[in-house]
């Protein structure tokens, strides 16, 4: 198979008659403890001439188990499917998690995923990962009934960075403090939003920094503030820029966040240019300011600031 295949549900998985090498989690975020699982799978299928797969879930269990306190997605689905296509999978499933799918037993789980995928060779998944109703599977009962059908389980260890497990909890908690150095550190790659350029009040134009504005909903937020970003349109060149995520309590009364980025270099990006937007690095949080000639000084600050630390990451 060339590129990644999305199947929506295990009702649907007409697969080649090939070994499949299946990963399952939810995998918010796809950070690197999350690559080590997948990453497996893909090995092992290369090596035996199979498919690597995902199995993952949507929505998140907690949207039916907690509807009243939903767990934030680090990435949107359409973000998560990109960053499993670059690692290499071949097929995805995305498995609708309602509650008939909750009210699985756990000892049923591994019977239900060889009823649907029989060409299935073996599963990969975190050394802590739970199944079932309940949550009462879990790997050594993985293993004992992926044994009994003749399926292999590989379970990858917990990762840890700065002597801390990498987690997708604990990647929300730096997001939302404004560390995305951290965010990426744990993600093993940039966090990034893609949206299209919308029509703005072109007040950014009127103080001497036109921005892009990216319609850009995100399941959990980072934090408000200034940061230093790069924007692609594709494989072409990286262009250097500077974003604001916020409020814009200097400027107006904004309800939602609305992420607007200056680019430092020249471009004729504008209306309808679909944009992914890589964070780098947070300059400063959001701030209300007295005028705008304040809000314009400080913008002139900001654009500096990036450029210098450009500068560094470009020497260093």
């Amino acid at each position: 198979m060339s590129g990644l295949r999305q199947i929506d549900g295990l009702e649907r998985a007409d697969l080649p008659a090939q070994p499949l090498h299946l990963a399952v989690g939810m995998f918010d975020g796809v950070h690197l403890g999350h690559q080590s699982v997948i990453e497996a799978a893909i090995h092992s299928a290369r090596r035996s001439g199979g498919l690597a797969g995902v199995l993952t879930f949507a929505p998140h269990p907690s949207v039916l188990l907690r509807p009243a306190n939903p767990t934030p997605l680090l990435l949107p689905p359409a973000a998560k499917r990109a960053v499993l296509a670059r690692l290499g999978v071949d097929v995805l499933i995305e498995q609708n998690f309602n509650a008939a799918y909750a009210a699985l037993a756990a000892e049923d789980f591994v019977p239900h995923l060889q009823r649907h995928l029989p060409h299935l060779a073996a599963l990969y998944v975190g050394e802590n990962w739970r199944f079932g109703r309940g949550r009462t599977g879990d790997v050594a009962l993985l293993v004992a009934a992926a044994t009994r059908a003749g399926l292999s389980v590989t379970s990858a260890p917990r990762l840890n960075h700065n002597g801390a497990p990498i987690s997708s909890s604990r990647i929300r908690e730096l997001l939302v403090a404004g560390d995305i150095a951290g965010v990426n550190a744990l993600l093993g790659y940039t966090y990034f939003s893609e949206g299209v350029v919308q029509p703005g009040r072109q007040l950014g134009r009127t103080l001497g920094f036109p921005t892009l504005n990216l319609a850009w909903q995100p399941g959990l937020p980072p934090r408000h503030g200034v940061y230093a970003v790069e924007v692609t349109t594709g494989p072409g060149k990286a262009l250097q820029g500077v974003a604001n995520y916020g409020l814009r309590p200097t400027v107006g009364q904004d309800t939602s966040p609305l992420l607007e980025v200056h680019l430092l270099e020249e471009s004729t990006l504008g209306y309808g240019a679909s944009l992914t937007v890589h964070w780098l690095h947070f300059l400063r949080p959001e701030s209300k300011f007295g005028s705008l000639e304040a809000l314009q000084r400080q913008i002139e600050t900001d654009r500096q600031t990036a450029l210098d630390y450009f500068a560094r990451r470009s020497a260093g």
